[in-house]
């Protein structure tokens, strides 16, 4: 007898009987309520494209990054991602092999308690020195394509006006492949806001054949919606 089959069989069995009881408890509760029309989804999808009182905040800057080298002993390219004037960088490891492959890490350490912007900037410039640089390649040989993963809407906190407005938010994939078909590509999820729309920036030759992208989204709910970056690692070999 397999005691383990059984087991997941009747695990199985009470998750099933656990949905199927909230179900019928949400239905009890939604009992006279109106069914949904087709024409009111449509009506919420379409009317959720603003954020608060459109004001785009001062200097209208969204989140740049940037590829400051490689530490070719660390096998990690160092990523810094500019928050505005006077913020405190954002600096990140890409991994670009290990059990970390492709992850974009923030390193931690240099953010434990207030972050001074000259203190990081300063650790940031004695790091640059020693790094491996980047040859930018042509965005014109890569193209990148996107897919709404998931579609969510949020509401967003009464603002002067006293109205409740809601925003849409978008789990976009983004993939970037070599226009000729043959060369290295890499898949990345984001969160966007209010429309679900990147753009190929730049991409960055590494050495061994890889290459770094960096793409351009509605990333920042604020005002009309502020542009943030990400870059995705391209690799035609699997680690």
């Amino acid at each position: 007898m397999n005691r383990d089959a059984k087991t997941q069989s009747a695990l199985i069995a009470l998750a099933r009987s656990r949905r199927t009881q909230r179900a019928l408890a949400h239905a009890f509760l939604h009992r006279n309520a109106a069914m949904p029309t087709l024409r009111g989804t449509l009506g919420f999808v379409t009317s959720t494209a603003r954020v608060v009182d459109e004001v785009v905040p001062q200097g209208g800057v969204g989140h740049h990054m940037s590829i400051v080298g490689i530490a070719a002993a660390e096998r990690v390219a160092y990523v810094v991602e500019e928050l505005g004037t006077g913020e405190a960088p954002i600096v990140y490891r890409l991994w670009l092999a290990g059990p970390r492959y492709g992850h974009l890490v923030p390193i931690h350490a240099w953010y434990e308690g207030p972050s001074d912007p000259a203190e990081i900037r300063a650790r940031l410039a004695a790091i640059a020195t020693t790094l491996q640089p980047v040859s930018r390649s042509t965005t014109e040989a890569w193209m990148l394509s996107t897919r709404v993963v998931q579609r969510r809407a949020l509401r967003v906190a009464p603002g002067p006006s006293h109205t409740t407005e809601s925003i849409r938010k978008f789990a976009l994939q983004l993939a970037v492949e070599p226009v000729s078909g043959h060369g290295p590509s890499g898949k990345s999820t984001v969160t966007a806001f209010l429309r679900p729309n990147a753009t190929l920036a730049d991409v960055w030759a590494l050495p061994g054949g890889d290459a770094i992208a960096r793409v351009t989204y509605t990333g920042i709910p604020s005002g009309l919606g502020l542009s943030r970056d990400t870059v995705v690692l391209l690799t035609d070999c699997l680690r």
